[in-house]
């Protein structure tokens, strides 16, 4: 197994006055990015937030695999309980990100394959251990050594014990969606273990990479798409803080757009984000756009700007945690946590740790854990 590298990546919203006002984007929390045993060739950009914690940044193939899974793993470890999507989204999150700029056939193949490096101990990515070939180059491509194959970053003789063919090919293929989704359930849940149970959960994880980083990294993720994953429960919220909510919630999917959003709806927004993404051909919302929206509907008028968002309605403190939120407060995330003029971001408190939110270019609105984003800033209630 590999050591953790790090990678860091933060986006800082600033205000942006173009005719109207300013808008904000999401600044994510740092992340390890660790495979199952070295690290993958190819670029990948892995920051937190930015490319991750809904289902709506899985591509359809990979989630589908993934319930898949979680259907058919009780058939070969029946004692197994608690298999859920997200804990394999945890997994491949890290291991591939989700196979993204690979294909993904109807039946599940991926393609180009996904290979880690050549595990000869020449110190690549904390590479120091050879790994003699066992596959004669079947799986890795490579009869010279060993290297990890597919989504999930088996090891050749890993898979040799564990992988099962999921989508009725008669081939367990670790380079297969389906096939390699349920060889990561059967191997997570070991000879019966309860993942519902935390302690066994990170038991599993420490098992596929013998690193607390990792462990840490992937339960982080595993945790943001249980939080999206649930929709809110609102039987306790009426009047005008529902009709926000229901406004907010109604606008999943929408794409986020850098400027985009108006009391009226979803708009095209301008150029240039602090990353030079532009929403000027893009439709939607970005985040202080979307909670302008969502209380216009419910009759509060409110500054376009994140940051002169919080000086609306009562003002919960920063040294407050998320537990003196309300539904539908709004919560925001600064650079300086205490200091307004630094808030970056705004999402629409919905309970149970949630918020809607529209995160950052190249996303969508869609729900989040708060603890998702960095810099928590308290809040501010409106209604």
């Amino acid at each position: 197994m590999r050591p953790p590298g790090r990678r860091v990546r933060r986006w800082a919203g600033v205000a942006a006055l173009l005719l109207f006002a300013a808008v904000c984007c999401a600044a994510p929390v740092s992340n390890a990015i660790s495979a199952y045993v070295a690290l993958k060739t190819g670029a990948q950009d892995d920051g937190g937030i930015a490319e991750g914690g809904s289902a709506a940044d899985i591509p359809l193939r990979m989630l589908t695999a993934y319930k898949k899974a979680v259907q058919q793993v009780d058939r070969h470890v029946p004692k197994c309980r608690g298999v859920r999507w997200p804990i394999l989204a945890g997994i491949a999150k890290v291991e591939s990100n989700h196979a993204i700029g690979h294909s993904i056939a109807a039946g599940g193949d991926i393609r180009p394959k996904i290979y880690g490096v050549l595990l000869n101990g020449s110190g690549a990515g904390g590479n120091t251990t050879v790994f003699p070939d066992t596959d004669g180059g079947k799986w890795d491509g490579t009869a010279n050594g060993e290297r990890a194959v597919g989504p999930f970053q088996f090891i050749p003789s890993t898979w040799e014990s564990t992988g099962k063919d999921a989508n009725g090919d008669e081939i367990a293929d670790p380079h297969n969606a389906d096939d390699a989704a349920l060889g990561a359930a059967i191997y997570l849940c070991g000879n019966g273990r309860d993942l519902t149970k935390r302690s066994q959960l990170k038991a599993a994880i420490l098992q596929y990479n013998h690193s607390s980083e990792y462990v840490a990294n992937v339960l982080g993720w595993i945790d943001q798409y249980t939080a999206a994953a649930k929709d809110p429960d609102l039987k306790n919220v009426s009047g005008k803080v529902r009709t926000a909510i229901e406004a907010a919630l109604s606008q999943r999917g929408v794409p986020y757009s850098w400027g985009g959003g108006n009391a009226r709806g979803k708009s095209y927004g301008f150029c240039c984000s602090p990353n030079g993404s532009s929403g000027a051909s893009i439709k939607g919302f970005d985040c202080s756009g979307l909670a302008v929206y969502a209380f216009a509907k419910a009759g509060v008028r409110l500054p376009r700007t994140a940051a002169a968002q919080a000086g609306v309605g009562k003002r919960i403190p920063a040294g407050l945690d998320a537990s003196a939120l309300k539904p539908g407060d709004l919560v925001f995330f600064a650079d300086v946590p205490g200091r307004d003029s630094t808030i970056y971001h705004v999402g629409i408190y919905l309970g149970d740790g949630q918020m809607v939110n529209a995160p950052r270019p190249n996303a969508v609105v869609r729900l989040d854990a708060v603890n998702t984003m960095s810099g928590f800033a308290g809040g501010a209630r409106l209604l």
